[in-house]
């Protein structure tokens, strides 16, 4: 896999399957902890300088030969015409994830044009738009789609450093807490290795410098959560040390809606249904993939897993399909 940058690796994460047309509630979430995450990059690769005071950036960073567009859409806008400004790690992530929203909508595009032009993130049409209501009224809906290889190699790893002993990169620590941030590690591990991953995060917290300093801090007190509160549940296994809860029990945020795609004719045979359904999704450019059979097939449609369930609905006449419901891990 290509050496992406630690912004890099997260938007593909965080964008894909989300709306590439339209600000949902749920994307500009995403792009603010992509902004965050542009802060921590440019701090992992020394551009930051530390003092007693904090971390002290100067514009001319901005103008070295490895500087990055998508980094000056954050940066810029933070310097406010000054030469350099200082704040400790904290200040940095928060208003990051603070920008106006016309400065969200420069970032977006900068990221995704420098993922476009490294051929891994490309707009395809949205799986919504394979529903029957939105086929039958010829909306146009277009989301991003990751490239396929590569969110499989960052997401893996990620799973294989957090979930397994050994140590763990300041990058790994990153991609956990920006998870974390923006609501996104339902997508990715089950109820069971949420338990581990708390408690790997709370040994890291014990035993982690920089660990230590990223946990606990918080950004998304700040954002458009895509929700009006959070649970307020208290469980054994998200209580830390760090006074920052993992937040693994509020309600994720819903990339994909459940989708009813029909078929031609009333097939008794599953084998049969599900062939008409990849037809129907593969003509519309998804990429698709058989994880298990059965009556309720799993589907991976463009990263995302669903499961195929057999379906109709009463218009003056049945209809037979099926309906894609995101799956999540148990």
């Amino acid at each position: 896999m290509m050496d992406l940058k630690l912004a890099q690796s997260f938007a593909l994460i965080a964008l894909n399957a989300q709306s590439s047309l339209y600000m949902t509630n749920a994307k500009k979430v995403s792009l603010r902890c992509m902004a965050a995450a542009v802060i921590l990059e440019a701090y992992l690769e020394g551009c930051f300088t530390q003092a007693d005071n904090g971390l002290t950036f100067r514009k001319e960073v901005l103008e070295q030969p490895n500087s990055t567009l998508y980094r000056e859409t954050v940066l810029l806008p933070l310097l406010q015409n000054h030469a350099e400004v200082q704040g400790d790690l904290g200040w940095w992530l928060n208003k990051a994830s603070i920008l106006p929203n016309n400065k969200v909508k420069q970032f977006e595009i900068a990221i995704s044009d420098d993922l476009k032009a490294l051929n891994l993130l490309e707009e395809v049409p949205s799986l919504l738009g394979s529903d029957m209501y939105f086929d039958s009224a010829g909306v146009e809906v277009k989301d991003y789609r990751s490239n396929i290889e590569v969110y499989t190699s960052i997401t893996e790893n990620l799973r294989a450093e957090i979930l397994e002993e050994g140590t763990v990169t300041d990058e790994i620590i990153c991609l956990l807490w920006l998870l974390r941030e923006s609501g996104c590690m339902h997508d990715f591990f089950s109820r069971n290795e949420l338990e581990k991953i708390n408690t790997r995060m709370h040994d890291l917290y014990r035993s982690n410098l920089w660990a230590k300093s990223l946990f606990q801090i918080q950004i998304h007190h700040g954002m458009e959560l895509g929700i009006k509160r959070f649970l307020q549940m208290k469980s054994k296994f998200v209580k830390t040390d760090a006074g920052s809860s993992i937040n693994f029990l509020f309600p994720f945020l819903e990339r994909s809606q459940a989708v009813f795609i029909e078929t031609e004719a009333w097939f008794d045979n599953p084998t049969t249904r599900l062939n008409s359904v990849l037809t129907r999704l593969e003509s519309y450019g998804h990429e698709v993939k058989v994880i298990g059979g059965g009556s309720i097939a799993t589907l991976k449609i463009d990263n995302l897993l669903y499961d195929a369930m057999p379906h109709f609905v009463m218009m003056k006449v049945p209809i037979q399909g099926v309906r894609l419901v995101p799956k999540r891990p148990l």
